[in-house]
């Protein structure tokens, strides 16, 4: 019995899962049946207090999370054993919801104080029934199999009304008694009468919810630019406004091809290292700021910012003689240009020297072309080997030939005659 609700389990969405090793009811570890382990959920906060058992009940409050990134706070006052990745029957308006338990204990209090949870609210008195039974989870997936089809029917509904608005997503409650319909637009929408259609059309309860671009990103998630899920997918819960003068700050393009993203608005990692940018820039020269030297006066060109570099031209409208140097050594020619000195060059920087690397190949300091030598070397290597193991006469010179009158010497060598007739 308990397998074949684990594999109701597995289908509630398309993540990896593992399953647990059963154990007896009455065992001190013992966890619900319907667990599973999963760590890569979206948003699913490290619970960085799990190996300490005895601050489970400092709170009386459990996080559930539903489909994506909707998240809800349910009170245990029934004092179950739930524990993360148990899936529970929590209370619906009407009816039950079926969700999975994604923290426990003293650290659901803090998340609650983050997402300014309101405790005297209606919402806050919603409860956890009980663990999800089997026919519980039946009815989820008789539930979720309708969303999609729903949805697109719904998307024709709104635009046989002439409504300037995108349905985005649909998402069924556990029980199916009511669905929840995102959806996007710019301006205020009166959809009265969609309410009424898609409420005749699919006998539930309707529920319209609006949200941004960045919320639907979140929702149908993705891989961004980087490699990586999505923020809003996998961990980013609010969202703050990000400008071009985070770009500006980084020396980025303003460019909304590379600025934007998978939402088509500014990419919130442009908010992530703005800060240690603006405190780096607080080390360099402001862009005002002309040096004067024996030669002339230098104006600011370009800036590394985290590298503390400052390139400087001695031309006020453009790149003309290019000179890199430290930000220390900027602020130092200031100092002395403020006391009426004029240093001779500006790129001398006292007690520091830089070096550019050396380039090296994959192999190390020998060259690629190392096996590319010239035969002829080798060639010649060969004849003077051939020459050393010749025998020498006295003088140190090779003989040519087999004798000394063999006619084979050279120009000043005397040739013998030949005998001819009988001796």
């Amino acid at each position: 019995m308990a397998k074949k609700e684990f594999e109701y389990i597995d289908a509630i969405e398309p993540y990896e899962v593992f399953q647990s090793e059963p154990c007896p009811k009455d065992s001190d570890n013992c966890r619900s049946h319907t667990q599973i382990c999963r760590q890569n959920k979206p948003q699913m906060v490290y619970d960085y207090m799990d190996d300490a058992p005895e601050l489970v009940g400092e709170c009386p409050y459990v996080e559930v999370q539903f489909k994506n990134t909707r998240k809800g706070y349910y009170l245990n006052s029934e004092g179950l054993d739930l524990h993360k990745g148990d899936i529970v029957a929590v209370e619906g308006n009407p009816g039950h919801d079926i969700g999975e338990v994604t923290l426990t204990g003293y650290l659901v209090h803090l998340q609650m104080k983050k997402s300014n949870f309101h405790f005297d609210s209606p919402d806050a008195q919603k409860k956890v029934f009980r663990h999800a039974r089997e026919n519980d989870m039946q009815r989820y997936y008789e539930a979720k199999a309708r969303e999609h089809e729903t949805m697109l029917r719904s998307r024709q509904i709104a635009e046989g009304l002439g409504l300037e608005m995108k349905i985005g997503d649909v998402e069924f409650q556990g029980d199916g008694q009511k669905a929840i319909f995102y959806y996007i637009a710019d301006g205020r929408v009166d959809f009265r009468q969609l309410i009424k259609d898609l409420a005749a059309a699919f006998k539930i309860r309707i529920e319209m919810k609006q949200i941004g671009a960045r919320q639907e990103a979140g929702r149908i998630g993705g891989i961004g630019p980087c490699g990586h899920e999505l923020c809003c997918a996998k961990w980013q819960t609010r969202f703050q406004s990000v400008g071009t003068a985070a770009a500006r700050f980084q020396d980025l393009s303003l460019n909304p091809q590379k600025l934007a993203g998978q939402c088509a608005k500014l990419k919130c990692c442009l908010n992530y290292e703005v800060d240690c940018y603006m405190e780096a820039a607080n080390e360099i020269p402001a862009k005002d700021i002309v040096l004067y030297t024996v030669g002339g006066e230098w104006h600011l060109f370009k800036v590394d910012t985290l590298a503390r570099k400052c390139t400087y031209s001695s031309g006020r409208d453009g790149g003309f003689n290019l000179v890199t140097i430290s930000a220390q050594r900027a602020f130092d020619v200031y100092h002395q240009n403020k006391r009426g000195e004029k240093p001779e060059r500006l790129d001398i920087d006292e007690g520091t020297t830089t070096t550019s690397p050396e380039f090296t190949d994959g192999v190390g300091d020998e060259a690629l072309n190392r096996f590319d030598k010239s035969k002829k070397k080798k060639k010649r290597a060969n004849k003077n080997r051939n020459n050393d193991s010749k025998p020498q006469d006295n003088q140190g010179n090779a003989p040519t030939g087999n004798g000394a009158n063999d006619g084979d010497g050279g120009p000043d060598d005397e040739r013998m005659p030949k005998p001819r007739g009988r001796n």
